[in-house]
């Protein structure tokens, strides 16, 4: 059995409501359901190919993105985990194009909740590290059926997130507005031990995570900034930086949170109908409240993330977090009133990619 002196998240969520933290008896209950809900998913990722989850679902999520097995399933385990305590009015996920209302034999809560069922899924086939994404705000008082309308709310208005993240050991990592608190799931006892009490987002960094690969589309002010970093100690950083890139958004958060760095998925010209490619709701605000309250910042690349106020429920923004000063640097270079495009290439012969024959 845990000692006595092992801090369970139940217990770390009780001792956060004692402390004055706002957290209610309803906000607690309804945080130790996500948390058993990504019990739940971490069991299903971990059986990978022994328990049938692996491959798509052969259907289309309101995004536009072929659905994988498992994110339909941890679409489900989410959502039947939370909805019968009394705790959410309705909950709204990135695989469901509506909001989805409590059903009306279980009693309506105070709270809405938003998720990411599963990020990162396309990950899943080749092992490598997935997440659960999510997001508490407050119900609106006053009202009877919850609306779309009412999940519209500025990121700051949130009162708890977090994401759970599947890798070699399973991590909840959870924010109530007092800092961030990492949690490890002992699989002998099957409960989230507290075993990063403050996480904390280091202000330097020699590291940055970007998919090189859309370089050609990047506005002036990101090829600028890439650019500067990958010309290493000879360039105007003065310093050599790595580049890392995952492709789950989860997996690059969380390297953030323990070591630093900083991540980019800016607005480009891809596909210039879409001002970004992650999602406000279920991505950037929960990460944004997890970065600032771990001493980090988040932006649009131009503007707080946590200022902005949605305009529909899958709305796509350009993201960028991590280390304070890269992302006040990247806000610099996009507001500076010389901005130009930099015409130094990436990835030819003769730029910073340059071959042995260069």
């Amino acid at each position: 059995m845990p000692n006595a002196d092992t801090v369970t998240i139940a217990r770390w969520l009780i001792h956060e409501g004692r402390r004055g933290a706002g957290l209610d008896d309803g906000l607690i209950a309804l945080l130790i359901e996500v948390a058993r809900a990504c019990k739940i998913v971490s069991c299903r990722v971990a059986m990978g190919g022994l328990g049938d989850i692996l491959g798509t679902a052969g259907a289309v999520n309101v995004q536009g993105e072929e659905q994988a097995r498992l994110d339909v399933i941890a679409d489900d385990i989410f959502r039947r985990g939370t909805e019968f305590g009394g705790h959410v009015g309705a909950v709204a996920s990135e695989e469901q194009e509506e909001p989805v209302p409590v059903p009306a034999h279980y009693p309506r809560g105070d709270y809405l909740l938003l998720y990411d069922p599963l990020d990162g899924s396309s990950n899943i086939d080749v092992n490598v590290s997935v997440g659960s994404i999510f997001s508490i705000l407050r119900r609106p008082e006053g009202t009877d059926a919850v609306t779309t309308a009412d999940f519209l709310q500025p990121g700051h208005a949130q009162v708890a997130a977090g994401y759970a993240i599947y890798g070699p050991s399973t991590m909840l990592v959870l924010t109530v507005g007092t800092g961030v608190a990492g949690f490890t799931l002992d699989p002998v006892h099957g409960d989230f031990v507290l075993t990063h009490p403050a996480l904390a987002v280091p202000a330097e960094t020699r590291e940055f995570a970007v998919n090189a690969s859309n370089s050609r589309f990047w506005e002036p002010p990101v090829r600028r900034y890439v650019q500067e970093c990958l010309a290493g100690a000879e360039g105007p950083r003065g310093k050599d930086f790595n580049m890392r890139w995952i492709a789950s958004l989860v997996a690059e958060a969380h390297r953030i949170l323990i070591r630093g760095g900083v991540f980019l998925y800016p607005r480009d010209t891809k596909q210039p109908r879409r001002p970004g490619r992650l999602r406000l709701l279920y991505e950037a605000n929960p990460i944004a409240f997890l970065m600032e309250q771990a001493g980090g910042a988040c932006s649009t690349g131009e503007r707080r993330m946590l200022d902005l106020v949605p305009d529909s429920l899958h709305q796509r923004i350009p993201l960028v977090f991590g280390s304070r000063e890269e992302v006040e640097r990247i806000e610099r270079y996009h507001t500076a009133a010389d901005d130009t495009p930099h015409d130094m290439p990436l990835f030819n012969a003769r730029g910073l990619f340059r071959t042995m024959a260069g």
